[in-house]
């Protein structure tokens, strides 16, 4: 489990297909305080640790997480790149601080930026999210985006509202973030059980 809290930006470093995707991402972790098998939230996705170094830990990425994520090509074009950065979060401790949401990283598709504008240091972002998907977001509910928790603004049909304050745009990836981004899009666990349970209400 995660919060949605990005602590790190990375960097792909490598990349090689070998059955399933090999990546190596750099670092500022201490990684002697990771071990083999911990998981970390990559740009939202839950990976893995199967190799460490002293700026860098690999992960194994599989096809059917390719396939939903936007580290495949089905969405980017290109998919995770060398130099690329990604917001990394450890999973969360008993006792850690939950200061965004419970995100599990299970990333459940991609969204696409479709607009961006500034309000005053803020940066407002409109995304359209896959139509099966798009029941999930409400007003003043959680999304994590790229594994950043973030809370909507505002919804109209596919389309939904973030802000980002000058304080996220500094310390994640959304800094660089441009239209026709494709972001990996994990809706609130609440809300599945939700729409689940109006199902057989």
């Amino acid at each position: 489990m995660f919060t949605g809290i990005v602590t790190d930006m990375g960097e792909v470093r490598e990349t090689e297909m070998k059955g399933d995707l090999r990546a190596r991402i750099g670092t500022s972790y201490d990684t002697s305080g990771i071990d083999l098998g911990a998981s970390i939230a990559c740009d939202g996705v839950c990976l893995t640790v199967v190799a460490l170094g002293e700026d860098w830990f690999d992960v194994d990425i599989s096809a059917e997480t390719l396939s939903k994520t936007n580290i495949g090509t089905e969405f980017s074009n290109q998919g995770w790149q060398v130099g690329q950065r990604l917001n990394l979060e450890r999973a969360l401790k008993v006792g850690d601080e939950l200061g965004g949401h419970i995100v599990s990283g299970h990333v459940d598709g991609v969204a696409q930026i479709i607009e961006m504008h500034d309000e005053g240091d803020s940066t407002r972002v409109t995304l359209r999210a896959p139509e099966a998907l798009a029941k999930y977001i409400a007003p003043k509910g959680s999304v994590a985006l790229n594994g950043t928790s973030l809370t909507v603004n505002d919804v109209d049909g596919c389309d939904f509202g973030i802000n980002f304050i000058p304080h996220t745009k500094a310390v994640t990836t959304w800094g660089k973030a441009k239209t026709g981004d494709w972001i990996n899009l994990e809706i609130d666990t609440l809300a599945r059980y939700v729409a689940r349970l109006r199902e057989f209400g």
